[in-house]
């Protein structure tokens, strides 16, 4: 029987402040990288829920979305790793660091960059999407929120899951 392809679904925050876009620094298996506020979206929730969430564990601040910057499929390989990623982007605005919030474990810092000094750093990309995504940004691409539509039997899961750990 032949093997479903299926892409790892991850949420990205695309934050610009002041002419400055927040990234944060990050512990990876190559060293320290740059990323967007971004991870995998979990069971339950939208992708939307996911950006909100993630920027929320690496940055310690409240992300509010306020378009869809685009959906974007890129591959990772390493040595016994070939990875595809279908990412959701939202930009958005963030609130004020959250007293006593902790960030993520692989989270070093979160760092704020010209456009210039984001295309500068780009070797140190954790993945050719974080350049991709302010540059789309700065172009002007973003969409409704409403374009990507979350059925409510996806929020059953998440419900169904928290009974389950009960």
């Amino acid at each position: 029987m032949r093997q479903v392809w299926k892409p790892s679904v991850t949420a990205a925050a695309i934050i610009e402040r002041d002419g400055r876009f927040l990234l944060v620094e990050e512990h990876t298996l190559e060293g320290l990288r740059l990323n967007n506020p971004a991870g995998h979206l979990e069971p339950g929730e939208s992708p939307m829920q996911a950006a909100v969430r993630e920027t929320l564990e690496e940055t310690c601040c409240q992300f509010t979305p306020d378009a869809l910057v685009g959906v974007y499929l890129s591959r990772f390989q390493r040595p016994g790793e070939d990875v595809t990623y279908l990412r959701f982007a939202f930009r958005g605005s963030i609130g004020s660091p959250i007293a006593g919030c902790r960030l993520d474990d692989n989270i070093v810092r979160t760092v704020w960059l010209t456009p210039g000094e984001v295309r500068e750093s780009q070797a140190r990309h954790r993945s050719p999407l974080v350049l991709q995504c302010v540059e789309d940004h700065l172009a002007g691409k973003c969409y409704p929120l409403d374009l990507v539509t979350t059925h409510p039997s996806v929020q059953a899961l998440q419900g169904a899951n928290s009974q389950a750990a009960l």
